[in-house]
């Protein structure tokens, strides 16, 4: 019998570009993400992710905005859940690999252009296998155009 594929969390999805376990082994240690957000008005602005207390379930992750570094927002989160945020709807989905030129250099990574509903905008990730976890950049509407977020630095503890 063969193993499940650990990429594909359930029926009707495509597999994931990390697993549970490539996100863990590249977070558990501690990692700190700097990230531009730039709103369809032009605006904006930069927030950190810093994942700390990881452990083979998940870790703490606290995000704050650059400007307000006292103002942190913590949760726990797991392997698996931040597996989960990369799972797209095979049949509203489509998948391809595309070199982009970003500010982490020029990275060779995997597409996805999806839509959650069957009437939804079309939301985009781009992830890079040199950097497990979240994408390198994602474009998703925002109810007045087109809301980007980019990784500007990874830093590992």
């Amino acid at each position: 019998m063969e193993a499940p594929d650990k990429h594909v969390l359930g029926p009707g999805l495509l597999p994931t570009p990390f697993t549970a376990e490539e996100i863990r082994e590249s977070s558990r240690a501690g990692k700190t993400i700097r990230l531009l957000v730039e709103g369809p008005d032009g605006s904006t602005f930069e927030r950190l992710n810093r994942f700390r207390d990881g452990d083979d379930t998940g870790a703490t992750l606290d995000r704050w905005n650059a400007d307000a570094p006292d103002d942190v927002s913590t949760s726990r989160v797991t392997w698996r859940e931040l597996q989960g945020h990369a799972s797209f709807p095979a049949d509203r989905t489509e998948v391809r690999n595309e070199l982009v030129e970003l500010p982490l250099g020029r990275l060779e990574c995997v597409r996805y252009d999806t839509r959650p509903t069957s009437d939804a905008e079309v939301q985009t990730f781009w992830f890079a296998p040199d950097y497990p976890g979240m994408p390198v950049r994602y474009e998703v509407p925002d109810g007045s155009g087109m809301m980007r977020t980019t990784v500007l630095s990874v830093e590992t503890g």
